[in-house]
């Protein structure tokens, strides 16, 4: 439902704490005239540019979750793990602190219960004003991006990770390696694997931690992990005693030959990498939207930085660069150059298509 449908079946007592909230003059005792006037106030393009620029950043960070978010209904736990999770203290906050939050969004008109008897202690945020939110933010993100020109050279994968998929599966079939107590291929194996891929990375060294990126990073550079998790969710390859074998089911992907859809592994990427990215699908989000020309990497780290929050002895640079950055050009939706002033990125033409 769109605004002023949920204004007019909101009661009397959250549309008067609006209009308190935004000093409306209007009839407090009028359901038509406070409806009228909210829908003037909220509706106004210089009114949701200043809510936005004066919220503070866990409020955005709380906004920013809601905007995202594709249920139709959110439950007041929902609403408070979100409000939680939009506070980076180290600290955990009160229970009560988050329940401000939520009510605050409420008497601020950007959140309603719903209208039914079986919904009415569920929330939603109005479909036209999460578009409208989106659109704010949207600028206000980009108002610091460093724009750049196309650099002499760059880098694109497009498809890469689609053939190198196949590539995984028919060095598996051909070798069927060796697995070590961890349940890893050795390294030398791994280094014979890495050299038939079409991108190469450099194995894992000892020492560090490996954990939250899928089950593979413990062992696998972030690419090769990638497609190997993906392989086994799709149950292609199956780890059998101390040997790593194709399945009936990866022998037939195998003899037809046939790319696998990006699309695909996308969706794959986000399930797995959001334990430790929650947000991640609004990052995604933002950086097509930032990036439809050749932007500076600097540049957007400091206007999306505030939304990314640090996962262990990952900080929000390593884990835009490394982890969001990186795996979209792996996934061909992005390019990646370097410019006079430092690394630079653009979305692709189907990196645009799928956010």
């Amino acid at each position: 439902m769109n605004l002023a449908d949920m204004l007019s079946f909101a009661d009397m007592s959250q549309l008067t704490a609006i209009a308190g909230r935004y000093r409306c003059e209007c009839k407090q005792n009028s359901k038509h005239d406070l409806i009228q006037t909210l829908l003037i106030t909220l509706g106004s393009k210089d009114f949701m540019e200043a809510q936005v620029r004066e919220c503070t950043q866990d409020d955005l960070r709380f906004l920013n979750t809601l905007l995202f978010d594709e249920r139709s209904y959110l439950t007041l736990e929902d609403l408070l793990a979100a409000a939680r999770a939009s506070s980076f203290e180290t600290q955990p906050g009160t229970n009560g602190g988050f329940r401000e939050m939520v009510t605050r969004f409420k008497n601020g008109g950007w959140l309603f219960n719903g209208a039914s008897q079986h919904t009415k202690y569920l929330f939603q945020v109005p479909k036209d004003l999460k578009e409208r939110f989106r659109d704010r933010m949207a600028a206000r993100i980009k108002e610091g991006l460093e724009i750049s020109g196309e650099p002499g050279v760059y880098r694109e994968e497009g498809e890469l990770a689609a053939a190198d998929l196949l590539t995984l599966l028919r060095f598996v079939l051909e070798n069927e390696p060796e697995l070590n107590l961890e349940g890893a291929m050795y390294k030398r194996c791994q280094q014979q694997l890495m050299n038939s891929l079409h991108i190469s990375e450099p194995l894992l060294t000892k020492g560090g931690w490996r954990f939250g990126y899928g089950r593979a990073c413990e062992h696998y550079p972030p690419r090769l992990a990638l497609l190997y998790d993906y392989a086994r969710y799709r149950r292609w390859i199956a780890e059998e005693g101390q040997r790593l074998k194709l399945t009936s089911m990866g022998a037939a992907v195998l003899e037809e030959a046939k790319y696998e859809s990006l699309l695909q592994i996308f969706s794959f990427w986000l399930r797995l990498y959001r334990g430790a990215i929650p947000n991640l699908p609004s990052l995604v989000h933002w950086i097509s939207v930032s990036a439809y020309d050749w932007v500076t990497v600097e540049s957007l780290k400091e206007a999306l930085g505030w939304l990314i929050k640090p996962f262990y002895y990952d900080d929000a640079d390593s884990i835009l660069e490394k982890r969001i950055l990186r795996m979209m050009l792996h996934l061909g939706m992005l390019r990646a150059g370097e410019a006079a002033t430092g690394p630079v990125i653009k979305m692709t033409t189907w990196g645009m298509e799928r956010t």
